[in-house]
């Protein structure tokens, strides 16, 4: 049973009627495999099983822990309702548990800073998985809030995704010249993880950490024919093999800029690099587009690094929101 089936269950038979008449909202979302629906029977060998996210106001969260706590069966659904070393069901208050998930609460609104430092996996965990019940008023609207960016911020995010690109497509071409083909082999591979995350932003996902963005990536509609071309290159013994599979790529995710209308037609396809043998997609040219179609003076004035996933790849700094909020202050000069 999936993840998501099993604590919707979970709720409406258990949990529901120890909180009673009290006030409160309830979730699958945050942490877990199952919010983002990619929990699988491997999922199942740790840490899983019947969840909810309990919010109750400030006042009612002590009274409505403990009657969960004293209620709670040991099982539920054939799986343990307590496991990796807590309960299945978390009671929080839900400007609490919002501010340590994101770093800020976005019940207050949400400004430049606050986008751009939370990372896009806390924000497909909050706007992921299923609201059982929003007695408080508070999960859809934020969830609803938090769906995707605004409409500069987006362009501000492509323009720097695309930078990404730019900054490298003509290295595999050339590490292959001098014989580096291990270091073209891992810059192809590099690229096509950047292609797969302009994509899902493309397409108003957020990119997953590592483990599933190949999963997100294949969820999409109509990615087939781009992910062909992606594991081509990857696959590729060559540098002009890579090179000809990662123009496929780029040539395809040039025409979906173009229907997104965010910005003027581009032209799509690949050129030579300055006089130098190797073809690129020439991404700069987009990121300039998107820039230049930026209207609000705050975003346009910003420096071009984009989100904390976009200047930053530590796990250790993208699982704390407070520093991913203090980095990204420092570097976009909020």
């Amino acid at each position: 049973m999936p993840g998501l089936q099993l604590s919707r269950d979970f709720y409406t038979e258990v949990v529901r009627p120890l909180v009673g008449a009290v006030p409160h909202s309830a979730a699958l979302i945050g942490a877990g495999s199952e919010v983002l629906a990619f929990d699988t029977e491997r999922s199942t060998d740790h840490g899983w099983g019947p969840r909810v996210v309990l919010f109750a106001a400030a006042g009612d969260v002590g009274r409505v822990r403990e009657a969960v706590e004293r209620g709670l069966p040991t099982v539920f659904g054939g799986y343990p309702t307590v496991f990796g070393g807590g309960h299945g069901v978390v009671v929080a208050d839900p400007g609490a548990w919002l501010g340590e998930r994101l770093g800020f609460d976005p019940r207050e609104g949400a400004g430049v800073l606050d986008w751009l430092s939370a990372p896009w996996q806390r924000l497909a965990e909050v706007t992921s998985g299923e609201v059982f019940h929003d007695g408080l008023g508070v999960l859809e609207p934020v969830r609803a809030a938090l769906r995707w960016y605004p409409a500069d911020l987006w362009r501000y995010v492509l323009a720097a995704q695309w930078r990404r690109l730019a900054q490298e497509e003509s290295f595999p071409g050339r590490c292959g010249e001098v014989g580096d083909g291990l270091g073209s082999a891992v810059l192809t591979a590099r690229l096509a993880r950047e292609v797969m995350r302009l994509a899902l932003l493309m397409r108003r996902r957020y990119p997953p950490y590592s483990k599933w963005l190949g999963s997100a990536f294949a969820r999409l509609s109509g990615a087939a024919e781009l992910g062909d071309a992606l594991a081509g290159a990857v696959a590729a013994g060559d540098w002009r093999e890579r090179e000809r599979h990662l123009g496929r790529a780029y040539e395809r995710v040039a025409v979906l800029h173009n229907r997104l209308g965010l910005t003027e037609p581009l032209e799509t396809s690949t050129r030579a690099f300055f006089e130098r043998p190797f073809q690129v997609i020439g991404a700069q040219r987009f990121a300039d587009a998107l820039g230049a179609a930026v209207t609000d003076p705050v975003v346009a004035a910003l420096p071009p690094v984009g989100s904390v996933d976009q200047f930053a790849d530590s796990a250790d700094l993208l699982t704390r929101p407070q520093g991913c909020r203090a980095a990204a202050g420092a570097v976009l000069g909020l």
